[in-house]
């Protein structure tokens, strides 16, 4: 039986960290860190999201700015606000809820956030320092997959690791931390002819495709890790992820449970990340 990645534990301990990282920074600076975070609509998932982010930073010590913008918001009106959020000196952290009204260019939108405020990872600045290997903010999701593999001691180094998924948000920065990390990496996504046949050859596998039960146990091999980053719904409603957790814990020799596994890592290292883009800006003042 695998050993369960338990993300709560982890993201509390970080967060413990955290906490008390910004009582040193008030002391130092006479300012707590800021996150502002705008949602455009009424997407009920956002909305949770949004709570959840504000409660964190009430439990840290950050200062949390909240913009909930109507759905018939323009683009330019966004993108005034994003603008003046950029000049904020209170505002260390800028974050525009996914999605956006259709009406909204969410590419025009990314890129129109100060690199130096950019904790979701996602400004072409940040996508290229990722690439070469000199980053200062990773996006959340691979963020916190990376800090559970190295809280359980998982080791990377030479290891195989297929990352199924090729989104923005989470495959591709993905593949690329854990090259970083010195593994030889795979991507496979909806393309690949045969997704079982390259992950049986995996040491890691990291299951990002958002499809319910996709990865089963007859494709990793004994001992593999693996890593659900999938958040979806059974036939019955439950949440589940995409990997088919009774078959794959009978093989794997470490699991992340859904819920409790990445989930709750995310916010974290949303966190982590206003806390560097403030401790940078303060610096560099």
């Amino acid at each position: 039986m695998a050993v369960l990645i338990d993300g709560k534990a982890t993201s509390a301990k970080i967060r413990g960290g955290l906490a008390e990282k910004t009582i040193e920074f008030k002391k130092k600076y006479g300012y707590a860190p800021g996150l502002a975070v705008v949602i455009v609509g009424d997407d009920p998932a956002s909305k949770i999201y949004v709570r959840n982010k504000k409660k964190a930073c009430d439990e840290i010590g950050y200062n949390s700015f909240e913009y909930a913008l109507p759905a018939e918001t323009t683009e330019a009106e966004l993108l005034s606000l994003i603008d003046k959020l950029n000049k904020d000196k209170a505002v260390h952290g800028i974050l525009v809820q996914s999605p956006v009204p259709s009406h909204i260019d969410e590419k025009k939108i990314q890129a129109a956030i100060l690199p130096q405020k950019d904790v979701d990872a996602f400004h072409p600045v940040n996508v290229g320092k990722i690439m070469i290997g000199d980053y200062d903010f990773v996006p959340c999701t691979p963020a916190g997959i990376t800090e559970l593999l190295d809280e359980y001691g998982i080791e990377t180094c030479g290891k195989s690791c297929t990352v199924i998924g090729r989104s923005n948000i989470v495959g591709k920065p993905m593949a690329m931390l854990m090259l970083h990390k010195n593994s030889t990496v795979t991507i496979c996504h909806s393309k690949t002819p045969d997704v079982g046949a390259v992950t049986r050859n995996a040491d890691i596998v990291i299951a990002a495709v958002g499809k319910a039960g996709f990865l089963t146990g007859d494709m990793i091999k004994d001992g593999a890790v693996v890593i659900d980053v999938g958040m979806n719904r059974d036939a019955a409603g439950k949440l589940c992820g995409d990997a088919d957790f009774a078959s794959c814990e009978k093989k794997a020799s470490y699991i992340t449970p859904v819920p409790g596994g990445v989930g709750p890592m995310t916010i974290t290292m949303l966190m982590k990340n206003t806390l560097k883009a403030a401790e940078l800006l303060a610096e560099g003042e």
